[in-house]
């Protein structure tokens, strides 16, 4: 079989906290131009916003809500090819933290695209609450301008690298980040889970200024972490997502 542009993420495997999927991933994709804002929140604030089967994850006892905007590039399934109308466009998600049977993963409790294919495929495949927004990232030097709406939800702000850094494994930015697999529900309250993989982040401090953030408006947030984080790029693999829960039924 041929080769795929993210075959090299497979070269290195230690760093997971478990083993790769015995499977082949179906998806790929390149993350872009990250940068990873936090807030404490009170863990009873979004508890009835996660499915009950899913256990909160906490670092220090203390829950966190994350915005992440980035942009996606290389979008495809495997063994497709990735046209740039088509594959490439910005995103901003807001997300938490959970572990369900010990396993620590992200949800989301939004992701916005500009790109409508991208929403209606993620809502119907995935189960995640994908929306359309209207939204641009310029790059200005090593700087990122970014501007999102949607509604009544706005995230404009300017943020870019400071400094590589190496972080413990215990830290918060590697709890917040090294996370490879998403959990989704649907309407009807089934639980699934799509495993990820990619290379260990590199992360860098970041500069960020924040002109205009109205997307946290439906959550009272506590005080924002003090460590923001920018990450130039990231190869990722994505799996089949499995159903792991039944409605109403604890893990």
């Amino acid at each position: 079989m041929a080769k795929t542009e993210i075959d090299h993420i497979f070269n290195k495997t230690e760093h997971r906290p478990w083993p790769l999927p015995n499977e082949k991933w179906h998806w790929q994709q390149t993350w872009e131009d990250l940068v990873f804002i936090h807030w404490e929140i009170d863990e009873s604030e979004i508890r009835d916003k996660i499915p009950p089967q899913l256990e909160i994850d906490k670092y220090e006892n203390k829950a966190y809500i994350g915005i992440i905007p980035f942009r996606m590039s290389s979008v495809t399934k495997r063994g497709y090819p990735a046209p740039s109308y088509f594959c490439n466009f910005p995103e901003i998600n807001v997300r938490t933290y959970v572990t369900y049977a010990s396993k620590p993963g992200v949800f989301f409790f939004s992701l916005d695209v500009t790109n409508f294919f991208a929403v209606w495929f993620a809502k119907l495949f995935f189960h995640l609450p994908y929306y359309q927004a209207e939204m641009s990232v310029n790059a200005i030097g090593q700087n990122i301008n970014y501007n999102h709406a949607r509604q009544n939800k706005t995230f404009k702000a300017t943020y870019g690298p400071r400094g590589k850094a190496i972080f413990e494994k215990e830290s918060f930015e590697m709890w917040s980040t090294e996370r490879y697999c998403l959990y989704s529900n649907n309407k009807a309250g089934n639980v699934f889970c799509a495993d990820v993989h990619h290379q260990q982040w590199t992360l860098e401090t970041a500069n960020l200024t924040i002109e205009a953030n109205t997307i946290l408006n439906n959550f009272k947030i506590g005080p924002q972490h003090p460590s923001v984080l920018f990450s130039k790029s990231l190869d990722v693999a994505v799996y089949r997502l499995k159903k792991l829960t039944q409605a109403n039924k604890e893990k």
